[in-house]
Protein backbone atom coordinates (compact mmCIF):
# COMPACT_ATOMS: atom_id res chain seq x y z
CA UNK A 1 0.00 0.00 0.00
CA UNK A 2 1.12 3.11 -1.08
CA UNK A 3 1.92 5.51 2.20
CA UNK A 4 -0.67 8.60 0.50
CA UNK A 5 -3.23 5.64 0.71
CA UNK A 6 -1.97 4.50 4.37
CA UNK A 7 -4.69 4.52 7.03
CA UNK A 8 -4.21 6.63 9.68
CA UNK A 9 -6.38 6.23 12.61
CA UNK A 10 -6.36 9.97 14.18
CA UNK A 11 -8.73 12.25 15.92
CA UNK A 12 -8.70 15.91 16.30
CA UNK A 13 -9.10 17.50 19.90
CA UNK A 14 -10.07 21.03 20.64
CA UNK A 15 -10.88 22.96 23.65
CA UNK A 16 -7.99 21.62 25.50
CA UNK A 17 -7.42 23.65 28.87
CA UNK A 18 -3.99 25.29 29.60
CA UNK A 19 -3.24 23.82 32.34
CA UNK A 20 -3.36 20.11 30.64
CA UNK A 21 -0.03 18.65 29.13
CA UNK A 22 0.64 16.14 26.43
CA UNK A 23 1.27 13.74 29.33
CA UNK A 24 -2.00 14.08 30.66
CA UNK A 25 -3.78 13.68 27.07
CA UNK A 26 -1.78 10.95 26.19
CA UNK A 27 -2.66 9.43 29.31
CA UNK A 28 -6.41 9.90 29.01
CA UNK A 29 -6.61 8.73 25.43
CA UNK A 30 -4.91 5.93 26.04
CA UNK A 31 -7.66 4.13 27.74
CA UNK A 32 -9.23 3.90 24.41
CA UNK A 33 -6.00 1.92 23.03
CA UNK A 34 -2.64 1.98 22.33
CA UNK A 35 -1.05 5.34 21.15
CA UNK A 36 1.06 6.15 18.44
CA UNK A 37 1.21 9.86 18.31
CA UNK A 38 0.50 12.96 20.09
CA UNK A 39 1.39 16.12 18.30
CA UNK A 40 0.46 19.28 20.48
CA UNK A 41 1.14 22.02 18.93
CA UNK A 42 2.96 24.79 21.21
CA UNK A 43 2.91 28.94 20.91
CA UNK A 44 6.74 29.85 20.77
CA UNK A 45 6.08 33.23 21.75
CA UNK A 46 3.59 32.64 24.77
CA UNK A 47 5.28 29.16 25.53
CA UNK A 48 1.64 27.76 25.80
CA UNK A 49 0.15 24.75 24.27
CA UNK A 50 -2.25 26.21 21.63
CA UNK A 51 -5.55 24.28 22.67
CA UNK A 52 -5.87 21.32 20.58
CA UNK A 53 -3.96 18.49 19.43
CA UNK A 54 -4.07 15.76 17.35
CA UNK A 55 -3.85 11.96 18.51
CA UNK A 56 -3.13 8.98 16.47
CA UNK A 57 -3.77 5.35 17.47
CA UNK A 58 -1.92 2.72 16.56
CA UNK A 59 -5.11 0.35 15.96
CA UNK A 60 -9.11 1.52 14.19
CA UNK A 61 -10.38 -0.12 17.23
CA UNK A 62 -8.92 2.46 19.60
CA UNK A 63 -9.91 4.87 17.41
CA UNK A 64 -13.49 3.97 17.32
CA UNK A 65 -13.41 3.66 21.20
CA UNK A 66 -12.52 7.47 21.16
CA UNK A 67 -15.20 8.67 19.29
CA UNK A 68 -17.90 6.47 20.10
CA UNK A 69 -17.38 7.84 24.07
CA UNK A 70 -19.91 10.80 24.23
CA UNK A 71 -18.26 13.15 26.41
CA UNK A 72 -14.65 13.74 26.83
CA UNK A 73 -14.13 15.56 30.34
CA UNK A 74 -10.87 16.11 31.89
CA UNK A 75 -10.02 18.52 34.53
CA UNK A 76 -14.05 19.45 34.54
CA UNK A 77 -13.72 20.25 30.82
CA UNK A 78 -15.39 19.01 28.06
CA UNK A 79 -13.23 18.68 25.04
CA UNK A 80 -14.12 18.72 21.42
CA UNK A 81 -13.36 14.90 19.46
CA UNK A 82 -13.62 14.62 15.98
CA UNK A 83 -12.43 12.39 13.24
CA UNK A 84 -9.02 13.97 11.45
CA UNK A 85 -9.89 13.89 7.66
CA UNK A 86 -6.70 15.37 6.72
CA UNK A 87 -3.21 13.38 7.72
CA UNK A 88 -1.27 16.59 9.58
CA UNK A 89 1.84 16.68 7.56
CA UNK A 90 4.83 18.10 10.57
CA UNK A 91 7.07 19.22 7.12
CA UNK A 92 4.09 21.58 6.23
CA UNK A 93 3.78 23.37 9.57
CA UNK A 94 5.31 26.59 9.97
CA UNK A 95 7.28 27.65 13.13
CA UNK A 96 4.26 28.06 15.25
CA UNK A 97 2.94 25.03 14.59
CA UNK A 98 0.29 25.84 11.88
CA UNK A 99 -0.43 25.32 8.26
CA UNK A 100 0.82 27.43 5.73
Amino acid sequence: MAASQKKLFEIFVSKIPWTLARKEMKQYFGQFGQLKKCYFPFDTETGFHKGYCWIRFVTEEGLNNALEKDNHVVEGTELLVGKKRKRFDLHSLNKDGEHD
